[in-house]
């Protein structure tokens, strides 16, 4: 899976998710019917928020993105409906292009096909992750889990909802 997929879908599920919880909060608010669809579709675009940030950080470090496209890339998660258009706005300029720089080969660092160096800590944070692809997956799904439950005890962005 290229970058460009990968940004491509997680995009397009926190839409999805966001679209779901705007339904859950019409049945409660609105029609005042049901919370369960605030309660299970704000728990499943929660996980999905996060999971987004996160893959936007790894792009921002892969991609090498100015700092501005990966803050922007991060707050395009909190607006409904915004992360497809930044998707595909990253897409036309050319910044999803590629494929993932790859990690420890032959005992050398090497992000790319032109056998450069990590340039700094998170680049090696990446570079040791693309080179266990399943441990990624694993510390990625680790991640999502742990923030998720973080948020949990936390709670609500605006306080206990009643």
């Amino acid at each position: 899976m290229t970058p460009r997929t990968l940004y491509r879908r997680i995009a397009l599920a926190e839409v999805v998710t966001w679209a779901l919880l705007l339904l859950g909060m019409v049945l409660k608010y609105v029609t005042k019917t049901t919370d369960l669809g605030v309660r299970v579709f704000g728990l499943a675009h929660g996980v999905v928020f996060i999971a987004f940030c996160l893959v936007t950080v790894l792009l921002w470090v892969n991609q090498r993105w100015t700092v501005r496209e990966g803050v922007l890339g991060l707050l395009s998660a909190v607006p409904p409906f915004l992360t497809v258009w930044w998707e595909r706005r990253l897409e036309r300029r050319g910044r999803l292009d590629g494929d993932w720089r790859l990690g420890r080969l032959d005992g050398d660092w090497r992000l790319g096909r032109d056998g450069e160096a990590p340039a700094n800590p998170a680049e090696r944070v990446v570079a040791t992750l693309l080179a266990r692809p399943m441990m990624a997956v694993g510390v990625g799904i680790v991640a999502v889990l742990a923030l998720t439950g973080v948020a949990l005890l936390v709670g609500p962005p605006v306080g206990k909802q009643g």
